[in-house]
This record gives C-alpha cells, structure tokens and sequence, in this order.
C-alpha cells in the first residue's frame, strides 16, 4: 500500500502556506494600499489555512482513487 508519511504532509502544508500567504499579503496590499494590512490578513490567514491544508491532505491520502500500486513496490 503507498501512503504519505506524516512528516511529509507537514514539510508539504508548511512550504504551501509560505507560497500562498505570500499570494494573499500581496493581493491584500494591492486591493488595501496598506501593508501593513496585508501583512495582517495574510497573518491570520497563514494559520487557519495551515490546519485546513494538512487535514485535507490527510484525508486524501486515505482516498485510494486515482493512485497507483506498482508490483515491485509491494
């Protein structure tokens, strides 16, 4: 059976929330004009999504569909 490792999820969730929390200080420094405001929102936003992320990716790694067993692997 292949699996994620749980380290691997994290290492995963933590470099997509530093690239997308990025996008969204950037986007809400554009929109606001302040960036400090961005720099507030893409703060708050980093955790929340960062629990979000790695619940989603564990969920979908139970998910068999779509993954394929290669027979030297087993």
């Amino acid at each position: 059976m292949e699996t994620e490792h749980t380290k691997r999820s994290v290492l995963k969730t933590i470099t997509w929330r530093i690239t997308a929390s990025l996008d969204t200080f950037v986007i809400a420094w554009v929109i606001t004009g302040d960036w400090k405001m961005g720099g507030s929102i893409a703060g708050i936003e980093v955790i929340t999504k960062m629990f979000f992320y790695y619940f989603h990716e564990r969920i979908w790694n139970k998910i068999k569909w779509g993954k394929k067993k290669w027979w030297w692997l087993s």
